[in-house]
């Protein structure tokens, strides 16, 4: 997790990857990457480098939700995943039930 040190218009000023400094508020990588400091710090790359994490993180929820509806429907099992990936969606799957996360990146469409 980053932290990050704020103006007094609560601006993110510096980031850091631990607590140094005067950046002491620890904040989740999508807040940082939201926040626009990263875009006023490289520019236009900052930005499409910002659009591409973020849909990397929506289409990580993706493709676990097609993994699920695969194991759900007999398509595969889930024993049949490499070690390394079950353990990832096994990690990802208790850490969403911890915070209760309920994005529904998919929709009722």
């Amino acid at each position: 997790m980053p932290f990050v040190k704020r103006n007094a218009e609560g601006a993110i000023v510096a980031a850091s990857h631990g607590a140094e400094g005067d950046c002491v508020e620890e904040i989740s990588e999508a807040e940082l990457l939201a926040s626009g400091f990263v875009d006023r710090l490289f520019g236009s790359e900052g930005s499409e480098s910002r659009q591409l994490a973020s849909s990397d993180l929506e289409l990580v929820r993706v493709i676990e939700d097609v993994v699920d509806l695969l194991v759900e429907k007999g398509f595969i099992l889930f024993t049949e995943l490499p070690e390394s990936a079950q353990k990832k969606v096994l990690t990802r799957q208790q850490l969403r039930s911890r915070i209760g996360s309920s994005l529904d990146l998919l929709g009722d469409d």
